[in-house]
């Protein structure tokens, strides 16, 4: 009677909040992974990014890459300092990719210097959301409304420059055996940018594989760029 009573404890102060932001953190020690990251939009929605595959090693190199219908673009974090690749300019730090004012290659530098890793990005949207529940297809519930706009904006940055009006989200986790091996957040709501209204309407969903597995390769003109 005392195992059954000790084990109702336990289940009793299990919480699948808790639950995710364990897994996260284990992830995050982890000593490499990779993920593969895909973006579902309406089917008339004028940006559409493609897939993002990365790989990170800790205290070490992690890689990007992201895809925006036929362009492909390379990126190289090392702690604070970072590198894109593109066919026109090659291997640049962030600062240089931004000196030529507002375009593509700022629009990547900062998509890059405000990229989150699946373990820290699976915490704080653990920490987003206003109650988690444990179901048939995971962990799931609902995003807070600054959750919600906080994924709305540029970057993930709250505000970003931007009204945000309607926001609205929700998050699941897949863990197995505790381990996080997926996570997917959809996101609504009415972006207005100078004076210009966007309606967002994007489902993320982040896959975590080869933990402990992963090589993490760079490229020799990407490592002098973060010397």
């Amino acid at each position: 009677m005392m195992i059954l009573a000790s084990g109702s404890l336990l289940a009793a102060d299990s919480n699948p909040k808790d639950d995710v932001k364990a897994a996260a953190a284990a992830l995050g020690g982890e000593a490499n992974y990779t993920w593969h990251q895909t973006v579902e939009v309406p089917p008339d929605s004028q940006f559409k990014p493609g897939p993002t595959d990365g790989k990170t090693e800790k205290g070490g190199y992690t890689t990007l890459s992201f895809s925006f219908g036929d362009n492909t673009t390379e990126a190289v974090l090392n702690g604070t300092n970072g590198a894109i690749n593109s066919p026109d300019n090659g291997w640049q730090t962030l600062a240089e990719a931004t000196q030529g004012g507002p375009g593509p290659g700022t629009f990547l530098a900062r998509m890059v210097q405000n990229y989150k890793l699946p373990a820290a990005q699976a915490a704080d949207l653990a920490d987003q959301a206003k109650d988690l529940t444990s179901g048939t297809n995971g962990i799931s519930g609902d995003l807070t409304d600054d959750g919600a706009k906080a994924l709305l904006s540029f970057g993930g940055r709250r505000g970003g420059g931007a009204n945000i009006a309607n926001p609205k989200g929700s998050v699941t986790f897949t863990l197995t055996d505790g381990k996080l091996v997926k996570y997917s957040f959809h996101v609504t709501g009415t972006v207005s940018r100078n004076g210009n209204d966007m309606d967002i309407d994007r489902t993320t969903t982040v896959a975590i594989t080869d933990v402990g597995a992963t090589k993490v390769e760079v490229a020799d003109d990407a490592k002098k760029k973060l010397q």
